[in-house]
């Protein structure tokens, strides 16, 4: 007989007197027992770093499109479907101010949902698995608005990880003491 079975003599047994049976008392006693064990057991809290890796392996990451990869077909047919048009759209930080949030105009260049590489034509989407109007937060300008944020948030808002946001501040930091440097140098010239 297997161990997860009892014997039991009863009435119908039969000539051996015994009947087999599934192990109904025992399996409740281990299922009770792991959930009392279950119930005792405290729920550890992960702690912040385990936070924030989770965070980022939930994160879908940025998705860069490559104009030189497209095919002049395609090309053709982003230009039928997106025709470039003459609308209004926000110029200065007191037109931008009165519209509703989400921000609807995409192609403005302090907007976070995409990024558009000057020098290559490449357009990057920062959040490839939202919408726009699914954004928290839209317009970049509003951010700086805000004051001072930390770099976790700041990584959170443009989909990026706190040690990214950290060398984009150094290297901005960098290219505005060379860009002080430079105007002394004009006095001179």
């Amino acid at each position: 007989m297997s161990d997860t079975s009892d014997e039991v003599a009863g009435p119908d047994a039969g000539s051996g007197g015994l009947v087999e049976q599934p192990h109904r008392a025992v399996g409740h006693a281990v299922s009770a027992s792991l959930a009392v064990a279950l119930e005792v057991a405290p729920v550890e809290e992960p702690t912040p770093r385990e936070r924030r890796r989770r965070k980022r392996r939930d994160r879908v990451r940025p998705r860069t499109i490559s104009i030189r990869r497209l095919s002049k077909a395609e090309l053709n047919r982003g230009r039928l479907l997106y025709p470039e048009t003459d609308y209004w759209k926000p110029k200065t930080r007191a037109d931008c101010q009165t519209i509703e949030r989400p921000c609807p105009y995409v192609s403005c260049k302090y907007h976070l949902y995409i990024d558009v590489n000057p020098d290559r034509g490449a357009i990057k989407l920062n959040f490839p698995d939202l919408e726009v109007w699914e954004m928290t937060e839209t317009c970049a300008l509003d951010v700086a608005e805000r004051g001072g944020i930390t770099l976790e948030e700041v990584g959170e808002i443009m989909n990026l990880t706190r040690e990214r946001v950290r060398q984009v501040e150094t290297s901005g930091i960098l290219a505005l003491a060379r860009a002080q440097g430079v105007d002394r140098l004009k006095d001179y010239v």
